[in-house]
């Protein structure tokens, strides 16, 4: 299904009856990584997955974005919806519209999946890179080089960059340096409603130590770490995912006899 919102299309998927459940999926991904945990969930609850602007079936934005403005365009497709105190799921980028999106609005549970959030420490590798691009940038300006600043620095980005980084336009190119600067510790300590934390043992894009942050800033919160798994820890161990889950969200299943 596809819904404008602000002059963007957005295409997203419901099933289901009950209290409301969004999907919010990661970077580079689409709702289709959800699938799974969706058509579980759809049993008991009214399930929306959402294919975030500039992924999956959803129009980019028209400009680059911050985790706000993805903040406010899950806040108008919950209103437009008529969507009311909502259960968010988010797993990794996801997980960063649900903290910003939460600390702000009513929702009735959070489920955090390997989220981002907390600002990486960045290795020297890191640095160089960025350090390396910027000196480029400046010499490029020197009489001679302005004609083919461009070219050039698009291929020392070609080299630079992450490979989530040179898989997308330049639009989402901005927008994703834009998001991973972005620390949202300050919103965390605003969360209200109850929040459960579950991460891979083994994630290194979000290490274990963001999720203890989490678990001490947001006030209601508790963690779950699934051994011996990654980043994807919600599909390497789908099964065990489900069942906590399960047993976190049990007592809201009532709500659809209500």
């Amino acid at each position: 299904m596809k819904i404008d919102i602000g002059g963007v299309s957005v295409n997203y998927r419901v099933s289901g009856e009950g209290r409301s459940i969004l999907l919010l999926h990661g970077w580079g991904t689409s709702l289709k990584s959800f699938e799974p945990v969706h058509n579980n969930l759809e049993k008991h609850f009214k399930v929306y997955s959402i294919d975030f602007p500039g992924f999956g079936e959803s129009e980019e934005p028209p400009e680059p974005w911050d985790v706000e403005a993805y903040t406010n365009m899950l806040r108008k497709f919950i209103t437009d919806l008529n969507i009311e105190d909502p259960i968010l799921v988010g797993h990794s980028f996801g997980g960063r519209v649900s903290i910003r999106y939460a600390a702000h609005h009513p929702v009735h549970k959070i489920i955090l999946v390997d989220s981002a959030g907390v600002k990486p420490k960045r290795k020297l590798s890191y640095y160089y890179k960025v350090y390396t691009y910027k000196t480029f940038k400046k010499l490029l300006n020197l009489p001679g080089l302005k004609g083919h600043k461009e070219e050039i620095l698009t291929k020392v980005k070609g080299k630079l960059g992450s490979a989530d980084y040179k898989n997308v336009s330049g639009v989402m190119q901005q927008t994703m340096v834009k998001v991973v600067n972005e620390d949202l510790q300050r919103f965390m300590p605003e969360i209200k409603a109850p929040t459960l934390l579950v991460w891979g043992e083994n994630d290194t894009a979000t290490p274990v130590g963001d999720a203890e942050i989490m678990e001490k800033a947001i006030p209601n919160a508790g963690l779950v770490v699934l051994k011996g798994v990654g980043h994807y820890s919600y599909l390497e161990k789908l099964n065990e995912f489900l069942v906590i889950i399960d047993n976190f969200l049990e007592k809201d299943k009532e709500w659809k006899d209500a």
